[in-house]
């Protein structure tokens, strides 16, 4: 397998030097941290008053975790660290409490992270050659923007199209012949159900890969997508507190993601003591961000959970695997007291052949006791009039079900196109127990 490098030097570079480039950068990360009057105050009550504090990567664990409420609390500008003249981006999320969380990039910062999606973009084996159509919202969320320069950087002939407008997106594939897709994994299914109103087949296209992202998904989603389309799916993660995307990527062999190191130090911890854990065991995925100094960021966690490969990939890259997401602390559903993840779900009724490209998780209460609704939609050629299969059907996933997440929930089939779908990161648990 041909393999390619934006920048070799660092991809490959052994592990002393990562780490002795690491302890560098978080000894600059410190010294920028302390301008701001937050930070300052952290720092000293942990006995940090300089880099001088900062001598080995077991310094690390010297340092207070940070939080999004930290964020929040210190909007819009308490983390800044720059004069405002120096900021050239600001990015945004939204969040439940209605407080949004913000980054400020300088363009030393923009130029650092549009160098990591570029190296991230040629680990997958794309080049000049490739037509890139961005289906990412553009504006304040990172996703968007910051592919789109990365794209740039390494080349490619990139097409800002953003969300939603199916058959137009379906179009422009076609007119342009796009190769490569950024693209949530919902939305790429929902496309493969519209591609018939359309006269279109998958081999009408020129599609080659797909990078996934914004959204939690299971590896069996990206299986089925890659089985649709005929193409190679890469997994990616970022998130806006880390820039966006190109903290990690897949590479040719997609074996899980390389962390960039060089960039950000990877931890995972115990969530619920938040002592460190030896590669191979999940825990809460906490990063700090060795490449921003607007906006300098240091042991925040992520709430994501996942764990570290502890053997080296083929393709020679030194920089540690993260493995896909595999749940999040936050996101975890509690059903008449079992701890339950939307990504079991999801592992599971993505691997029926018989299950189309949308479900939905839904949540109510059944006088005290909760009650679990799985609502997937099947394909078109399964309503034939025989119940039997139907019956038979619903009682696989039933049990499949059931053998994962040791509750025995409600399965109802659907016609395609029967629930509803989102252009943009899917909706897919509607919890109305605290409704009643």
């Amino acid at each position: 397998m041909d393999i390619t490098y934006w920048n070799k030097d660092i991809e490959t570079m052994d592990r002393s030097a990562i780490e002795a480039l690491q302890v560098k950068r978080l000894r600059e990360l410190v010294d920028q941290s302390l301008k701001t009057e937050f930070y300052k105050k952290r720092l000293s009550r942990a006995g940090i008053t300089s880099a001088d504090d900062i001598q080995s990567l077991d310094d690390l664990r010297r340092l207070p975790f940070n939080v999004k409420d930290d964020l929040r609390q210190n909007f819009p500008t308490g983390l800044l660290a720059v004069d405002m003249r120096q900021v050239v981006r600001v990015h945004s999320s939204s969040g439940t409490t209605g407080i949004p969380t913000v980054i400020y990039l300088t363009q030393q910062d923009m130029d650092n992270w549009t160098n990591l999606i570029a190296r991230s973009i040629v680990a997958t084996g794309c080049c000049q050659d490739d037509v890139f159509q961005n289906m990412m919202t553009y504006g304040l969320f990172t996703g968007g923007l910051g592919l789109h320069y990365g794209a740039e950087r390494v080349g490619m002939t990139v097409i800002p199209v953003g969300g939603g407008n199916t058959q137009r997106q379906v179009q422009i594939m076609k007119d342009f012949k796009t190769t490569v897709l950024h693209v949530t994994p919902s939305y790429l299914l929902h496309i493969h159900s519209k591609l018939e109103n359309f006269n279109t087949e998958p081999n009408d296209l020129y599609l080659k890969k797909a990078f996934l992202g914004a959204e939690p998904y299971s590896e069996n989603t990206c299986l089925k997508l890659e089985e649709l389309y005929g193409i190679d799916a890469y997994n990616s993660y970022g998130l806006s507190e880390m820039n966006g995307p190109g903290v990690a990527f897949e590479c040719v062999y997609k074996q899980d993601m390389h962390v960039w190191e060089d960039a950000y130090i990877l931890e995972i911890i115990d969530p619920e003591t938040g002592e460190s854990l030896p590669d191979g065991e999940k825990g809460e995925v906490v990063l700090t961000n060795l490449v921003r100094s607007a906006m300098p960021l240091f042991r925040y966690r992520t709430r994501d959970l996942a764990f570290v490969h502890p053997e080296p990939c083929p393709c020679g890259r030194t920089h540690r695997r993260l493995s896909r997401i595999l749940g999040r602390t936050d996101d975890m559903l509690i059903i008449n007291g079992v701890n339950v993840f939307p990504s079991q779900i999801e592992e599971v009724v993505m691997a029926v052949p018989e299950v189309g490209t949308n479900y939905l998780i839904h949540l109510s209460k059944q006088g005290t006791l909760d009650r679990l609704t799985v609502k997937v939609e099947i394909y078109a050629k399964m309503f034939t009039g025989n119940m039997k299969e139907l019956d038979a059907l619903k009682k696989k996933i039933t049990e499949k079900l059931r053998a994962s997440i040791t509750i025995n929930p409600h399965v109802e089939l659907h016609e395609p196109g029967a629930l509803p779908h989102s252009e943009g990161k899917a909706k897919r648990v509607f919890d109305e127990r605290e409704q009643l």
